[in-house]
């Protein structure tokens, strides 16, 4: 059997193969335009062979769709009186004191979104029956005004979703996708839990376009989607679930980079993947750590991800200069069309363009030579944009370069300092295409002691997929001071939740003995605002002190507690590819050698050699400054700094001893 892992980046499609213990890889320009075009490239009938396949899937699709809103036309059906909670929000104001702020419209306009009169109230107890038959006309004019998909979310339902479920069997009956809040967001606080329901009906006409067409494509065989949680789940769910898949491809590379680490050794490592467009940050301490909070473009999403920090500071982002002079580094990136100057077509300078002129990229071998880049065009655009802004076009490639990794140590310290944890007692995992071009610089900012590269580097996303679990998230809104909660009632909640997952794992086709499942509740102190999580057991009033003390500063054991939320992690384990043993050696990696070249560091130009990494050996040792080329990715090992190959083929940088 096949077992196919696909990211679609903003500037790469990458894939990883995996037949009989044999693991190969690809990598092809994405197509923003058609993304199932890329994927489609990047495949063929002789990787997928004759026998049984199976593809874990990173898709953009509803990412890309909601950032450029270009999702479906949505109708949403709501409690009367609550029509415009979309527009009011959490009433918060991007730009405090700017009179002149324009909010992006809504994602449904006000002709499509419906009260229908009903109402539940906290508890789920009825105060207004709904009128089933006042939904027929409704339906009917939301038909014949060619709505595309049907968002459902009623005040309460998270209580009681009976009404929502009546509305939801009536809906189905005008043949367009139907999304239900009790099925996508089960909790209280109607804004986010509307919200995501929105979202949801948004992208999923555009998801099921894409899953059917890559189905019918590939033909037999199964397709899994990455979900935002680190987990996988059918394509059919994905379906009906897309707004679980918005940041799918970032969670891939969390996974892969937290088990190649494990392997290694280092349970507490940050995650640094550069790609094209951006790059992404993740703190693992013992474990994925899952969040209910995050936000694509302007619009807040309460669904279970991974804890991923991102910014706009990839390989394709562009140099500008602002207007106070300064140089600046993204957020806007070339993408794959034009891409960088040196692919061929763009004409604005990037990252990977100043580390070109800089000598840090080897032209010829660019994705295994497969790809030359044009030093002279690159070296032609820096001049130009250098005369603009009177300087020096060597130091303006440096500062580019100095300008990315600044974002990028910003980004890190977000997760780790902001969030109480020691940079130090980590290890960094560097991968995406641009990433060890950067991970000395960072590492030596933040004091981190050790630089994991594993092998494929600008493929470990793709990697990610393949080794990712069938994850699936539950939660029930409990709303109850702790004093007055009895355990057994918090046990029997976990106990519905875990029938449920167990059930819907056995139709993912997961038996029952590879499941596991992990407990917790989102608890706060009476009178705040929002909750922290802590795991779930007879010590969980002093673990929340603990975790309050951990992210706050304080704790006040004396203060009363409650429980807002239970929640069930359900997990399918999936045996995942070992990466192979490399062939052991000694500690010259003279064999790998390709050479020497100049590269332009801190002080001027200096000679660097240059590795090939697919033929270094278990316990070679490399001295910096040296590049250590692949396919997919370059690593600088800086000066005052060496790498040593393991047995798996990872580079383990650290600084060197006097």
């Amino acid at each position: 059997m096949t077992t196919i892992g696909v990211d679609v980046g903003g500037t790469f499609t990458d894939l990883v193969f995996l037949a009989e213990g044999r693991l190969w890889t690809r990598k092809v320009l994405s197509t923003p335009h058609d993304p199932a075009w890329g994927v489609l490239q990047g495949l063929s009938q002789e990787a997928l062979g004759e026998g049984r396949w199976q593809l874990v899937h990173g898709s953009t699709v509803a990412t890309n769709a909601l950032l450029e809103r270009k999702g479906a036309k949505v109708a949403l059906i709501t409690t009367a009186g609550f029509e415009d909670v979309l527009e009011i929000g959490r009433q918060d104001r991007a730009g405090l004191y700017d009179f002149f702020i324009d909010r992006a419209p809504v994602l449904v306009p006000r002709a499509h979104r419906i009260g229908v009169p009903e109402r539940m109230d906290c508890r789920g107890r009825v105060l207004e029956p709904l009128d089933d038959e006042s939904l027929d006309p409704i339906l009917d004019r939301l038909s014949q005004e060619g709505v595309e998909s049907i968002a459902i979310c009623l005040l309460c339902s998270y209580a009681n979703p009976v009404h929502e479920a009546r509305i939801l069997h009536r809906a189905l009956r005008i043949g367009v996708p139907v999304s239900a809040s009790h099925r996508i967001l089960p909790e209280y606080r109607e804004y986010e839990r509307c919200m995501a329901t929105v979202v949801n009906a948004y992208v999923s006409p555009l998801m099921e376009r894409y899953l059917g067409r890559l189905e019918a494509e590939l033909g037999g065989g199964r397709l899994r989607i990455m979900q935002s949680n680190g987990g996988s789940i059918s394509a059919a769910t994905a379906r009906q679930e897309a707004v679980r898949t918005i940041l799918s491809g970032p969670a891939g590379g969390v996974v892969g980079a937290a088990s190649i680490a494990r392997e290694a050794g280092f349970e507490k490592v940050i995650t640094f993947d550069m790609g094209g467009t951006s790059t992404d940050v993740s703190l693992v301490d013992g474990g994925l750590r899952v969040s209910t909070e995050a936000t694509v473009g302007d619009i807040p999403l309460r669904i279970p991800l991974l804890d991923i920090h991102t910014v706009g500071s990839g390989g394709g982002s562009l140099a500008w200069i602002d207007e106070g002079g300064a140089l600046r580094v993204g957020p806007r990136s070339a993408g794959a069309d034009p891409g960088p100057v040196c692919y061929g077509r763009g004409d604005q300078i990037t990252v990977t363009d100043a580390h070109l002129a800089l000598g840090r990229l080897e032209p010829d071998r660019f994705l295994g030579g497969k790809m030359r880049l044009d030093v002279e065009r690159a070296e032609g655009a820096l001049q130009a944009f250098s005369r603009q802004v009177n300087m020096d076009s060597l130091r303006l490639a440096e500062g580019i370069v100095t300008v990315a990794t600044a974002t990028m140590e910003k980004a890190i310290r977000v997760i780790s300092v902001e969030r109480g944890y020691d940079p130090r007692e980590f290890c960094l995992v560097s991968f995406g295409g641009a990433g060890g071009l950067h991970a000395c610089a960072l590492a030596r900012s933040l004091s981190i002691p050790w630089v994991l590269v594993p092998p494929h580097a600008g493929l470990l996303s793709a990697y990610g997929m393949l080794v990712a679990d069938v994850v699936k998230e539950y939660a029930k809104t409990i709303l109850r001071p702790t004093a007055t909660t009895p355990f057994e009632e918090l046990e029997a909640v976990v106990s519905l939740l875990r029938e449920q997952g167990l059930r819907e794992m056995k139709d993912e086709g997961i038996a029952e003995e590879s499941v596991s499942t992990e407990a917790s509740l989102d608890m706060r102190y009476l009178g705040q605002s929002y909750e922290l999580r802590v795991p779930f057991g007879r010590d969980f009033v002093s673990r929340f002190h603990d975790v309050h003390r951990k992210s706050y500063g304080y704790a006040n054991p004396a203060r009363e507690t409650e429980i807002v939320t239970g929640r069930l992690r359900v997990r399918g384990e999936v045996e995942g590819p070992p990466l192979p043993e490399v062939e052991a050696g000694s500690a010259d990696p003279g064999a790998a050698c390709l050479g020497e070249k100049q590269v332009f560091l801190e002080d001027g130009w200096v000679t660097a050699p240059v590795f090939a990494r697919e033929t270094l050996q278990a316990a070679n040792r490399i001295d910096g400054p040296a590049l250590v080329v692949e396919m997919s990715a370059t690593t600088l090992i800086a000066p005052g700094w060496e790498g040593e190959v393991d047995e798996r083929g990872n580079l383990l940088l650290k600084t060197r001893q006097p």
